[in-house]
């Protein structure tokens, strides 16, 4: 599939081919949900820590009399039932992360650039270069492009001065072509790439 490619300035600079092997897929949701739910769950902490009734602090002392009081036979208060006792069956420490082959993890990637490019919502630029550096000039350029949501994907090296003055953009994120993946491609409207994105995310699904 053709796409027009434009400069940062927002001037035409000429057609770039998209390969339909990438771009032009019939999109299946259901690898694009276990690709994001792949990736959620193996970003969570996982630290939560419920203490039991070994680990409260409390005394070891009986609560009440073994016989006489009417009332159940109770040992010490860490006691799950008992206010300040020990959680039972409470969260420990542990890995969230599920398994998913390599091979459908690459495959719900270019499940999601077919999305994008089917809405439309695929940008390709010359370069991602900032020529001043400054963050008030990005967003000009950025409001010439109509670009107010948007993750802008560059090749394996970003430039320094764009990166800089792009990170204080609200909703605006950039990355290099390496750090591509599912979650944040879909989390921001429109797709930005460059032609040396192109031309590696080619070069990686050949």
């Amino acid at each position: 599939m053709k796409a027009e490619v434009t400069s940062i300035d927002a001037a035409k600079a000429g057609d770039i081919d998209l390969p339909d092997e990438i771009f032009g897929l019939e999109v299946r949701n259901d690898l694009i949900h276990r690709m994001v739910r792949y990736q959620t769950l193996k970003r969570m902490a996982g630290t939560h820590h419920a203490q039991d009734r070994s680990e409260v602090a409390v005394t070891g002392k009986k609560s009440v009399k073994q016989k006489g009081s009417g009332g159940a036979r109770h040992g010490d208060k860490s006691a799950p039932q008992f206010r300040g006792g020990g959680k039972a069956f409470g969260p420990k420490p542990r890995s969230h992360a599920i398994e998913l082959p390599k091979k459908v993890r690459a495959l719900a990637l270019r499940h999601a650039l077919s999305s994008k490019a089917k809405a439309g919502e695929i940008v390709v630029i010359d370069k991602a270069t900032s020529a001043e550096g400054k963050t008030s000039a990005l967003k000009k350029q950025f409001a010439a492009l109509s670009l107010d949501n948007a993750l802008i994907i560059d090749g394996a090296e970003l430039e320094v001065a764009f990166a800089r003055a792009a990170r204080n953009i609200p909703n605006i994120d950039v990355l290099p072509v390496q750090g591509i993946n599912v979650y944040d491609i879909l989390r921001r409207k429109k797709l930005v790439l460059t032609r040396a994105a192109v031309a590696a995310l080619e070069a990686r699904f050949k």
